[in-house]
């Protein structure tokens, strides 16, 4: 029990003096409560020290020190400077103690079972006295800390009036009434206040829990408010009470007990030492139990064996169990001598630091004797008479040397001073780490809880489509109830609804929701068809609680390996981190870096272009103009005519247009130009990632007016197909679906329009750095993500109308990624060509032999005249 007496100083009474005050420590609440004397009942106040830190300031005085609460701070004084270290460091330890135990997370039987995913996140905390301690422990001063104290007289004062508190005198009274009752009316009549009707009854028990429990147990009991606890405990109080002062006629029963008590502890000593031995016999018996019971059945197995053939596998099982123990017995006798080698060089180390120990007692030996000469010396000038004029007075030799003893220990006194304050600080770092930790695992569980959310939100309205479509026979007011619902799931708010709940900081923190992603586009586009406004809330709640869950196992490591790249420089490690696709924040350095490393921007080229593009008009203007409002409708920066960025657009295309005569300009670059601009920003950069794409990264006559290597892609396509995925490609056939009528577009524009933007950028950071045949992965792999569902379909109409929109139901980016580069296998740029080279050829000569027929035809209707 951490428990004493402490002289505390009284600040807002009339009298400001020390007064002596019983104090002990309450670990339920981690309180230190004060009483007037350690036989008081009820305490005088107490000091909250859960969130208290402590002071020893030198130039107090010896022996004081300060606990400061958020209300108020207390100035306490110890009798020497060992008792007051004692008690600053268990109160350290016991306020630590009591804030681990209180910081841990709550469990909750409900959450842990809906949500297992967060017991990754459960604290270990490290016990409060190891070696990261600044000072070493002081030991208990017995004479004046613990429940001894608490027999010995209280410290006196100058005046009885000094040690009276003035500001609780109720419990002043109290206290007072309950010592006189409990010294001189242990056994009072009913009549009195106090009645000890059940001491009288049970007399037996109450010595033995007195006994038992002793006066600091017995105290713990009526600690907790400031009310009379049982008369038993009352009757206990004023027995211990009585039996410390001189001349009770129980004293020498209480030394007796004593004496008994510790020929019982020895005796219990011995016999718990010959327990355990015992128990250790017991374990050597049962294992040799086990062998004998082991043998014992392989004996009778090899008995019991019906043929020679059983007899000998038996042997040889035998056989392979002696050579697999041979083997562990050699490895353990390898790692026997390994651990003596360990064992032979920490003895040399231990040696070589009693050589290092012994050279600096040496040293200090020698130190010493020099100290001692001089100081012989010194005092043999001092007695000289001849040089008494030219030195200093023994007098004032004595006061300096004084002076010095006393800067020492004003020395020492700040050391003691800032070796505590540190020790101070470093548990307060502790702490702060503690509730960091925890406030960290209360965030990802409030992600983990959103990503829940949503993703339920999103079953829920899955189930009403389902609903909606599987039963066409609904009555009317069933099939009401169901649009009922769907109209109030598309008009409710996420954010308002849902969000409110969590701080500002998880808001920017894990979950940052808007109605615009980072780029402009539509979290949830506005279709006009109710079924898609219905998919793509679904598809937005999907991809909302992936990036919530992948946000601290994939999206964080992610960002760090990206934050520790410096220069730029082509390798595997920088493919890798591309495919995963590149955070936001470095998106525009990639990309401008990767343009720049095929495609040497010309300075003024672009200036000039758009100088042309003023003073000239262009053929393909009027297209440009009639293709500028149908471009990203998705997007807010190009919804609108008045936006900003379709100015924009217009001198990128324009430029473009003059650049290359070959292609002008063809639909389709109006949506590459678009993205460029949404990621560079910058007018002329978007302009250089056109041209990088159309003339370096495509092949020739993508963007012709015949687009013949477009139409040669997608044989191509087909070819992997039939490869990749035979079941699928077969579906097609038997219901003949021509499946470049949907691929087409997606290599001519690279996806855009046709998945969700975050998948999106990811293809297009692939696309960058390796160039076409990312798009065949990309376009095999969405067939693959969606071929069981494809394969369901069995009606030809019915499997085009679901090409149409099956893209953007694509919210897992990290699961197509992985089928695009892993599942599948993969193809090399080799073989593409190849490909590309074969059928270019076989479309080549159909188009030939397709003019001929034309030219045929033609010479024929002119040789039959009109």
């Amino acid at each position: 029990k951490l428990c004493g007496y402490l002289n505390k100083l009284g600040i807002k009474g009339p009298i400001k003096t020390w007064k002596s005050r019983w104090f002990f420590y309450d670990e339920n609440k981690c309180r230190l409560l004060y009483y007037r004397t350690a036989q008081d009942i009820n305490p005088l106040g107490s000091i909250d020290l859960s969130s208290a830190s402590f002071d020893c300031k030198m130039e107090n005085g010896e022996g004081i020190f300060e606990i400061r609460t958020p209300s108020r701070a207390f100035t306490l004084k110890a009798i020497s400077r060992q008792a007051m270290m004692y008690w600053l460091q268990q109160l350290q330890m016991r306020r630590w103690e009591f804030c681990n135990t209180q910081s841990r997370f709550p469990s909750n039987g409900i959450l842990s079972c809906s949500f297992a995913f967060v017991s990754c996140f459960v604290f270990t905390f490290v016990d409060v006295v190891d070696n990261e301690d600044f000072l070493p422990l002081v030991k208990t001063p017995t004479e004046a800390v613990g429940l001894k104290a608490a027999s010995l007289p209280a410290p006196q004062t100058s005046t009885a009036l000094q040690n009276i508190s003035l500001k609780h005198p109720w419990t002043e009274i109290q206290n007072t009434v309950y010592n006189i009752c409990g010294s001189k009316q242990l056994w009072g009549s009913n009549g009195n206040v106090f009645s000890f009707d059940e001491f009288q009854e049970h007399p037996e028990n109450v010595d033995e829990e007195q006994e038992a429990e002793g006066p600091g147990d017995f105290k713990e009991g009526t600690l907790e408010d400031g009310r009379m606890g049982p008369r038993l405990n009352w009757i206990r109080k004023a027995r211990w009470m009585n039996s410390g002062f001189p001349g009770s006629e129980e004293l020498s029963r209480e030394k007796n007990s004593v004496d008994k008590v510790s020929v019982l502890q020895q005796q219990i000593l011995t016999l718990t030492e010959e327990v355990k031995s015992q128990k250790e016999l017991v374990k050597l018996l049962h294992k040799a139990l086990e062998a004998a019971q082991q043998e014992k059945r392989v004996s009778s197995m090899y008995l019991t064996a019906a043929e020679d053939k059983d007899r000998l596998e038996l042997v040889r099982h035998k056989v392979r169990q002696i050579a697999d123990l041979t083997s562990r017995l050699e490895a353990l006798e390898q790692e026997k001598k390994e651990l003596e080698q360990i064992l032979t060089l920490r003895d040399s180390h231990i040696q070589e630091l009693k050589e290092h120990v012994q050279l600096l007692m040496e040293k200090n030996h020698a130190k010493q004797e020099v100290i001692m000469t001089l100081t012989e010396q010194m005092a043999r000038e001092l007695s000289d008479p001849l040089q008494e004029a030219n030195t200093i007075t023994v007098e004032t030799l004595y006061k300096q040397q004084e002076e010095i003893e006393h800067l020492k220990d004003d020395i020492d006194a700040y050391k003691t001073q800032n070796q505590f304050l540190n020790s101070e600080i470093h548990q307060v770092t502790r702490l702060w780490t503690s509730v960091a930790e925890n406030e960290k695992a209360l965030l990802m569980k409030c992600a983990c809880l959103q990503a829940r959310n949503c993703q339920m939100e999103s079953k829920y309205l899955t189930v009403l489509r389902k609903l909606q479509e599987a039963v066409p026979g609904l009555p009317n007011s069933h099939a009401e109830l169901v649009k009922n619902l769907i109209q109030e799931a598309l008009q409710w708010d996420v954010k308002e609804e849902a969000e409110e709940a969590l701080s500002f900081e998880l808001n920017t923190a894990l979950c940052p929701s808007s109605e615009y992603d980072e780029y402009g586009f539509m979290t949830v586009p506005d279709y006009e068809i109710e079924d898609w406004k219905l998919l793509a809330k679904i598809q937005a709640l999907e991809i909302k609680s992936n990036k919530l869950r992948s946000q601290e196992i994939v999206e964080k490591p992610l960002r760090d390996r990206w934050n520790s790249i410096g220069e730029l420089n082509p390798s595997a490690e920088l493919k890798s981190l591309i495919r995963s696709g590149i955070p936001v924040e470095h998106r525009q350095r990639v990309w401008k870096w990767m343009v720049s490393r095929h495609c040497s921007p010309v300075p003024g080229h672009y200036q000039q272009l758009l100088e042309q593009s003023r003073n000239t008009e262009h053929p393909a203007g009027r297209q440009i103009e009639l293709d500028l409002p149908r471009t990203l409708t998705n997007n807010k920066h190009f919804s609108s005519p008045t936006s900003q960025l379709i100015p924009r657009l217009r001198r990128v295309l324009l430029a473009f247009s003059w650049h290359n005569p070959a292609i002008g300009y063809c639909q389709g670059l109006n949506r590459l130009a678009a993205v460029a601009l949404l990621v560079l920003e910058d007018e002329e950069s978007a302009f250089w990632c056109l041209v990088y794409i159309v003339e370096n990264l495509m092949p020739a006559d993508y963007y012709s007016d015949t687009l013949i290597t477009s139409q040669v892609d997608q044989r191509v396509l087909k070819d992997f197909l039939s490869e990749k995925l035979p079941r699928l490609m077969a579906h097609f056939e038997q219901y003949r679906v021509d499946v470049s009528l949907i691929t087409f577009n997606w290599f001519l524009v690279a996806f855009v329009d046709s998945l969700v933007s975050d998948i999106l950028l990811r293809v297009w950071d692939a696309f960058l750095y390796e160039g076409t045949k990312v798009i065949f992965r990309y376009a095999l792999a969405i067939f693959k993500y969606n071929e069981e569902e494809i394969l369901r379909i069995h009606d030809s109409v019915e499997i085009y109308q679901y090409l149409r929109f099956f893209t953007r139901m694509i919210t897992d980016g990290r699961k197509l990624m992985n089928i695009a580069f892993n599942d599948l296998n993969p193809f090399p740029m080799k073989l593409l060509r190849n490909r590309r080279s074969m059928h270019r050829e076989e479309l080549e000569a159909e188009l030939c032999e397709l003019e001929q027929i034309k030219a045929a035809y033609v010479k024929e209707r002119a040789e039959q005249g009109p």
